[in-house]
């Protein structure tokens, strides 16, 4: 799939001034996004991931110069209704908030999810309370995606889901599997109610993350980098277990941590 072939047909977008360039830069903005429903990925990689999992990829815009990229081709048939634009190299950079701005991005709409994945019986399920770095956040998405968790849901004061630095950092898992935005202190006890354990850290803890049973059904809940979990959050948790550290680190990172005991989780669960 070259621009000769395949690029020729598609409108070409050269104008910062134009309005649909104007809509696309605008979803740089959460209020942008929360608005229109919809949000950016940015590069190859990501709109791939977009395509195979099935997320509504609304438009796809493509630099000129370089063309449409091959790798699309694999998921063309994946991308059938897609909108396809050319724009030059000032408005790819206006719309993706760089001066090196990737060969392409996408306009996709934001999903829906069934509430009931995240109530799964024997779930695991990651809960994360005012964790504010969008870094954070998608390597945490990613390290749920990697170890099979079910969902994960994101209380108040995490950063933007759909802010494009934490849509990059999840490196494409944001498309695998349930990402909820959602009040804690309503979800949580619902949780409880079906049966499920509400775990969280604590460096007070008397139990070790190594010693807790992660076979049953869990909500994993991990609080701000600084801070932790809010007082309001803590109250609710059944549960509460410390990482063992041999060396003199004073914490983990919250990713890391999350990581830590994800991979536990799986660990038991499966090996």
């Amino acid at each position: 799939m070259d621009k000769s072939e395949f690029g020729k047909h598609h409108k070409y977008i050269a104008s910062l001034q134009n309005e649909r360039a104007k809509l696309w830069s605008s979803l740089l903005e959460k209020k942008h996004r929360d608005r229109q429903k919809r949000f950016l990925v940015e590069g190859i990689h990501l709109i791939v991931e977009a395509a195979k999992y099935g997320a509504a990829v609304e438009t796809v815009v493509y630099d000129e110069e370089r063309g449409v990229p091959a790798e699309l081709a694999e998921v063309q048939d994946h991308l059938n209704g897609t909108e396809w634009m050319s724009a030059s190299r000032a408005v790819m950079a206006k719309c993706t908030g760089t001066d090196s701005p990737p060969p392409v991005f996408a306009v996709v709409v934001k999903p829906g999810w069934s509430g009931e994945t995240i109530y799964r019986s024997n779930g695991l399920v990651v809960v994360l309370d005012n964790v504010r770095d969008p870094g954070n956040v998608g390597t945490i998405i990613r390290s749920a995606d990697a170890v099979g968790a079910d969902a994960v849901i994101l209380g108040k004061g995490c950063a933007d889901l759909y802010n494009p630095k934490t849509v990059r950092s999840t490196m494409g898992s944001l498309f695998h599997l349930p990402v909820v935005e959602g009040d804690l202190l309503q979800l949580m006890p619902e949780a409880r109610a079906r049966g499920l354990r509400l775990v969280g850290t604590s460096p007070q803890a008397s139990h070790n993350c190594y010693q807790y049973d992660w076979k049953q059904g869990i909500w994993l809940v991990m609080g701000n980098e600084a801070d932790g979990v809010s007082e309001a959050v803590e109250a609710l948790l059944d549960d509460r277990l410390i990482i063992p550290m041999k060396g003199k680190a004073e914490s983990l990172n919250v990713a890391m941590a999350s990581t830590v005991l994800l991979y536990e989780a799986l660990r038991q669960r499966t090996f």
